[in-house]
């Protein structure tokens, strides 16, 4: 049997579950915003003092390592190692595409064949983080930021195939994805209890990330914005 804390802020929702063989022991969501660095400590505590309350061993960590808020995916990785290192065990990094994948299927049926999923996570105008998988989570498209345009996915619609789409970049997807075989499913988003069946399926697997040097998967490197104030631009020059 094995006890997960799992780890979710890879984007507005902070987000913290403690899983054990296919059943959510407890858990917290804030779906506010900004909360992460608040919030994060004070809910893996509460989860910390559940297990201790049960005499329940923890085995490993579970983290979404993104693509995400740059801010958000740091500080849940941070947490995280600092958990699996205090704790000595083994930490594992849940790719945030494929769990909002798997949290469709889970609880979305899709009548239609020849069904793939297109996970997207809004990265400002036009662009997303994105991937198509099939139903087994094999990549047919790998992950990768991509800015949105009538074109998009072209290729895999006149092959015949239904995309389902879903996530915080899904939204402004439906302005140029007008293909009658584009589906669009709202109000996904990736939060901890959900993280369970990756996570159990990479402990079993022993599919495990460093402690030490592992990174957030950011697709894209991170371009910081000029400031606004003028005294600060002035001081910057």
């Amino acid at each position: 049997m094995a006890n997960i804390l799992n780890i979710e802020t890879s984007t507005e929702v902070c987000s913290v579950a403690l899983t054990s063989e296919g059943q959510v022991l407890d858990h917290r969501e804030n779906y506010e915003g900004q909360t992460h660095a608040t919030l994060l400590s004070q809910y893996v505590k509460e989860m910390l003092d559940y297990a201790r309350s049960r005499e329940l061993k923890l085995d490993a960590i579970a983290v979404s390592i993104g693509p995400g808020s740059y801010t958000g995916l740091r500080i849940g990785l941070s947490e995280a190692k600092g958990l699996a290192f205090g704790l000595q065990v083994p930490l594992i990094g849940v790719n945030t595409l494929q769990l909002l994948t798997v949290s469709t299927m889970f609880n979305h049926f899709i009548e239609e064949d020849n069904v793939l999923y297109v996970p997207m996570i809004d990265a400002r105008r036009m662009e997303v983080y994105t991937a198509v998988y099939n139903p087994a989570l094999d990549d047919v498209l790998e992950p990768q930021a991509m800015i949105l345009d009538e074109h998009s996915f072209e290729n895999l619609l006149e092959q015949g195939y239904t995309l389902v789409a879903m996530g915080n970049g899904s939204d402004k997807a439906r302005e140029v994805l007008t293909h009658e075989r584009m589906r669009f499913i709202g109000g996904v988003k990736p939060v901890a209890v959900d993280m369970m069946a990756l996570a159990e399926k990479a402990y079993r697997e022993q599919q495990f990330i460093d402690v030490a040097y592992s990174t957030p998967l950011y697709l894209k490197e991170f371009q910081a914005t000029k400031p606004k104030n003028p005294l600060l631009q002035t001081l910057e020059n």
